[in-house]
């Protein structure tokens, strides 16, 4: 059986591991959800409230 894909929380984040989870997620290179992420809070201005806020609610992924 196919195991179901679910976000979390990379434990190879760089600061929350929520960028990393995000693009192990979509599986994708993580440094472009970083960058995009940057381009986010520079330009809307809501990137680091979005952060913190799924900082708190994504689980952490489990070792193994």
């Amino acid at each position: 059986m196919e195991e179901k894909k679910r976000l979390t929380r990379s434990n190879d984040g760089m600061i929350g591991g929520v960028c990393a989870g995000l693009a192990e997620y979509l599986g994708i290179d993580p440094t472009v959800v970083r960058v995009a992420w940057v381009l986010m809070v520079f330009f809307a201005g809501f990137g680091i409230l979005l952060y913190i806020i799924l900082w708190l609610i994504m689980p952490k992924q489990q070792i193994g």
